[in-house]
């Protein structure tokens, strides 16, 4: 009698015991986990000839994982951050397996084995004060799309939340009353909280009256009435920064995204002189590393630290005793 191949049933058990029953992994994780086998499994299954469903455990070597990420950046075009997160998918499996079938644990030591690639760090793309100011007056305000586009930026701006933090957004989530803040619900569904501007809270008041939502439907929405998707955002922020480069240059040079508006609200928070512990806060980081990585001075700021630093390297001349007649006759006295 033929052995069944344990693979089908230990995909099963990773996604729906492990990961959903033991680790209580979010949708977002379980959603991103899942794709990454779907572009592995039909990539090993093109490379041995034979459908997704006749594949067994002996096939998912680390010689295919290594060819996947490879191909994952050379051919897809993958950057090396969503390269380790492919990675990390399998990896979260090969480990899952190792436990329960040690029998299949050398297999999966060479998958477990495989490392990271490390990327080079950036600078994150920031904007002044004044160029936030000229895409968020772009959205025509007169229509409902605009009105909620210049609020959803101005949210963005103000809080400093990712993208998919704001579309999540429900109206049970803010308190409208002074002081007035709001629950975000970040990666690992860490909660956080962010005080709001007023001219914010009006701009949604203003938007809900127009549009009014139930207390735990989203705020940001489409024109069906359906939650609006980040590639939506990506797509009507690039008409109103086209549209803001007219009269502000400077923006032509940038790759202005959704998260830009964040790195923009930490830089604008070192340079107000806010300790970074709060910006860390504000953002919601673990590490106050990932917080120093995001909140890079600005220029402005960094000449005012060189003014300063010049300042004390130079300092005043002392006096010269010669130079004061009457001290140095009293001197000569003694």
């Amino acid at each position: 009698m033929r052995v069944a191949d344990p693979f089908p049933e230990l995909l099963r058990a990773f996604f729906c015991d492990w990961m959903v029953e033991q680790r209580n992994a979010s949708p977002h994780t379980i959603r991103s986990y899942r794709d990454t086998w779907r572009l592995f499994l039909r990539f090993v299954a093109d490379r041995c000839g034979r459908p997704v469903a006749k594949l067994a455990f002996a096939d998912l070597t680390a010689a295919q994982v290594a060819a996947f990420l490879l191909h994952a950046e050379e051919a897809r075009r993958d950057t090396i951050g969503t390269r380790n997160c492919r990675l990390a998918a399998l990896r979260s499996f090969y480990g899952f397996v190792a436990g329960c079938e040690p029998q299949l644990a050398a297999q999966c030591a060479g998958v477990l084995r495989i490392p990271s690639k490390r990327a080079p760090i950036h600078a994150p793309v920031y904007l002044d004060p004044g160029e936030v100011a000229s895409i968020i007056a772009q959205p025509d305000r007169s229509t409902l799309e605009g009105q909620r586009d210049h609020a959803l930026l101005s949210f963005l701006y103000n809080t400093g939340a990712r993208i998919q933090e704001a579309l999540d957004l429900t109206p049970k989530s803010v308190h409208f009353e002074a002081p007035a803040f709001v629950r975000l619900y970040g990666k690992g569904r860490k909660e956080r909280i962010c005080p709001l501007w007023p001219e914010t809270v009006a701009l949604l008041k203003a938007l809900l009256k127009r549009c009014p939502r139930d207390a735990d439907e989203p705020i940001f929405v489409n024109r069906y009435g359906a939650p609006l998707g980040a590639s939506g955002v990506r797509f009507k922020l690039a008409e109103s920064v086209a549209a803001a480069a007219k009269t502000t240059p400077s923006l032509v040079s940038k790759k202005v995204t959704p998260h830009s508006f964040r790195h923009s609200t930490a830089v604008h928070l070192v340079a107000a002189g806010v300790d970074i512990t709060v910006i860390r806060s504000w953002l919601g980081h673990v590490s106050l590393d990932t917080t120093n990585h995001y909140a890079q001075a600005n220029l402005e700021t960094k000449r005012k630290a060189l003014d300063r630093l010049e300042a004390s390297a130079h300092p005043a001349r002392p006096p010269r005793w010669k130079c004061d007649a009457g001290v140095m006759a009293w001197l000569d006295t003694l």
